[in-house]
């Protein structure tokens, strides 16, 4: 197997499952006695069958040498640190070295799907693979100096997927690793900018990503959607430090190589940094009065995720959101409406219909038809259960979860929907390798007449999924 495939295999191949545990009740010296004894540097804290925190090493130096506490007269609970960073041993290896690198640990908690003891896994058991791989990648950009260095490794993120492309790793993982390398390479940019430019920035604000890159859903032509929420109270000054912030970091992130959005949709332009209280009064006006150009913005806007920041803040716009849904669907059944427009462009006997004028002549837009109509209606669905975290895949699981849909339906969705993804990554990488800009459109001819009829039954699903939908909204009691 390739090294860097290694980094795509469940957690549950690497970790150890000698784990030493206590309870939080121990005294605080045999429990030390034990470590040393089996040279160890950390043991989980139990509470009944299921794991509840970590002691190690570190805490024992950091909360009761260097403050002078006598260890004899402390329990285990007195120093471990809680609550506990876990991970489940199906998820990949990637995702471990991910969510070690985002809570700057060295170790995680392995947990089965009843969150139960399976093992842990450390930095050292990840670094014992080759160093060419996602995980040297991360560390690079965690000790990058300067914005030309995460120019450097921009490139390497698009080369690595590249590299992927064709060796079999899930769809699905793809496109979750590049959402992680590339929130990597912003927050290291925002810290680089503080610590250079902007050291008396306020931590009242959250700087958000919104459309795929919020659902962690990216592919090879992503360009940028994002925004500031900052706090109702923040002084004057403070908000003119965040204008200037926003201004460099945009343009930093168009320096490494990240395009600007055609629509404006950036930090940088006033009507995308606003107060909290600012961004409710703007969804209002979208929610309230949802004509298409507030449907389509509104809708983008709802996958806004928290990549830096205050999370809360993002919580309060989100709930404040549905509030207004459950109280009036009009906006919902305009966006579902919305996505029914964009009909799969299937003639007659399954033929698919391909652009006849332009520059992309011959040539299918993916996203147009098909991926679009997915994300939205899945979108809407999640929206109406106030369930809207995690990427399409997590959301349709959801609702499978929650009874909106039933299991087959949802099989199927879910792989006409990989498939469509996976064949525009499969058209981008095409494109880079040929020297050209990769886009959202695939030529016919580039596929076999396997993928080509793959590509018939999935748009097929997507009509169908458009025809659920109709019905779930009630589209017939629309007026136009």
């Amino acid at each position: 197997m390739a090294e860097e495939n290694q980094f795509f295999r469940p957690v549950r191949d690497f970790c150890q499952r000698q784990v030493m545990t206590c309870s939080a009740g121990d005294s605080l010296v045999p429990a030390v006695a034990v470590m040393r004894e089996r040279n160890i540097s950390s043991m989980v804290v139990l509470g009944g069958d299921m794991p509840e925190g970590i002691f190690t090493d570190r805490d024992l130096r950091n909360k009761v040498v260097a403050p002078g506490r006598s260890p004899v007269e402390l329990t285990v609970g007195d120093v471990m640190h809680s609550p506990l960073a876990t991970i489940g041993e199906d998820d990949m290896l990637y995702e471990a070295l991910y969510r070690m690198s985002r809570l700057k640990i060295h170790r995680l908690v392995v947990v089965d799907e009843q969150g139960a003891l399976a093992g842990i896994i450390t930095d050292t058991d990840i670094l014992r693979l080759q160093a060419h791989s996602p995980h040297q990648l991360v560390l690079d950009i965690e000790k990058a100096a300067s914005v030309e260095d995460l120019r450097a490794l921009h490139i390497r993120i698009q080369n690595l997927v590249l590299h992927l492309s064709g060796t079999g790793v899930p769809i699905r993982d793809m496109v979750k690793l590049i959402a992680h390398l590339n929130d990597q390479v912003l927050i290291r940019l925002i810290a680089l900018l503080r610590a250079e430019r902007h050291a008396g920035l306020t931590d009242d604000f959250a700087f958000v990503v919104m459309g795929s890159e919020g659902r962690g859903e990216q592919t090879l032509t992503t360009d940028q959607d994002n925004a500031i929420i900052y706090a109702d109270d923040l002084p004057a000054a403070d908000v003119a430090r965040l204008e200037a912030f926003s201004h460099d970091l945009i343009g930093a992130l168009i320096s490494i190589g990240v395009p600007a959005c055609k629509g404006g949709i950036m930090a940088r332009n006033p009507e995308w940094r606003r107060s909290l209280s600012g961004w409710k009064t703007e969804l209002n006006r979208w929610l309230t009065t949802p004509k298409p150009e507030n449907v389509m913005t509104g809708s983008m806007f709802m996958d806004l995720r928290a990549l830096y920041g205050r999370d809360d803040l993002v919580r309060s716009l989100r709930e404040h959101a549905f509030t207004m849904l459950s109280t009036d669907q009009g906006f919902l059944m305009r966006m579902a409406q919305n996505m029914t427009n964009f009909r799969p462009p299937l003639g007659w006997f399954g033929k698919i219909k391909l652009e006849k004028n332009g520059p992309h002549r011959g040539k299918l837009d993916i996203k147009k038809a098909g991926i679009f109509a997915i994300t939205d209606g899945v979108k809407a669905l999640a929206m109406e259960a106030r369930r809207l975290e995690g990427s399409t895949h997590d959301r349709i699981e959801m609702l499978v979860e929650t009874q909106v849909m039933n299991p087959q339906d949802a099989r199927n969705l879910i792989a006409s929907f990989d498939f469509l993804v996976a064949t525009r990554l499969r058209g981008q990488v095409d494109a880079l390798r040929a020297g050209a800009e990769p886009s959202n459109y695939v030529a016919l001819e580039s596929l076999n007449t396997m993928q080509q009829g793959e590509l018939r039954l999935a748009l097929e699903q997507v009509a169908r999924f458009q025809d659920f939908i109709k019905h779930h909204f009630r589209l017939h009691l629309l007026r136009n």
